[in-house]
């Protein structure tokens, strides 16, 4: 079955909107495990707008699920994060400085000598390396010599599409990516704009997917739903 990790950084947004300690993310980190996802993923950051670095090194030590932390590797302060909390995985992401969200994925073929040597580092320390990626068979094959051992689909396209009732057309791009992945012996996992109506489309259709990464719209739920009720609720779309 395909793993639910929740992404926290909304809760971390909510919390610096006031100061203070409300949502108390490492509380609401232990809840949301009680309450059943398999993993917590973070990104943070150069301007810690949301999750900040102290966080990380706090949530390390009572995570006991996966532990993911998302980034851009172009930030050093970012390397020298994850290769002192020894995360499950690190999930290579290129983000600009100031970008408000995540908005596409590696271009694998333009930054290969690049990607070579950043996923070495990682996998020298023992850590599993994913790369945010595309739906393009390109790209694909170029993932795999990078050395990565799963890629993330970028998954707003197939999100769009589905919104507008061409969820066929959407997935069929990430279906013939992850044929060509699974070809090639690269793991999958998927993250952006994934939602309690398109989430298990998705994962019947481009099984197997090993995990997805959901914050936004899981948080924006579980205002309506309570965030045991959500977190259950998206657990059973990945049945």
């Amino acid at each position: 079955m395909t793993k639910l990790s929740v992404n926290i950084n909304k809760l971390a947004t909510l919390r610096n909107a006031r100061g203070g300690n409300n949502p108390d993310i490492l509380q609401a980190v232990k809840d949301i495990e009680r309450f059943g996802a398999d993993g917590i993923t973070v990104h943070p950051r150069p301007d810690e707008r949301h999750i900040r670095y102290q966080d990380v090194y706090d949530l390390k030590k009572i995570v006991s699920t996966e532990f993911n932390i998302e980034g851009n590797p172009r930030e050093q302060k970012f390397v020298d994060l994850v290769l002192a909390l020894q995360p499950h995985q690190v999930t290579l992401v290129p983000d600009t400085t100031h970008q408000l969200t995540s908005n596409q994925g590696w271009d694998t073929i333009q930054h290969q000598e690049y990607l070579q040597q950043t996923v070495s580092i990682f996998k020298e320390a023992g850590i599993r390396v994913s790369i945010f990626i595309d739906p393009v068979i390109e790209l694909i094959e170029a993932a795999k010599t990078t050395g990565t051992d799963r890629i993330e689909f970028y998954t707003e396209s197939y999100a769009l599409a589905y919104s507008k009732g061409n969820k066929e057309m959407g997935v069929a791009p990430f279906v013939a990516a992850a044929n060509k992945a699974h070809a090639l012996g690269l793991g999958i996992n998927a993250g952006h704009d994934l939602d309690l109506n398109n989430l298990q489309y998705f994962v019947q259709q481009v099984a197997p997917v090993m995990e997805v990464s959901i914050g936004h719209a899981l948080i924006c739920d579980a205002l309506y739903y309570g965030m045991e009720n959500t977190v259950q609720l998206y657990k059973r779309k990945l049945q």
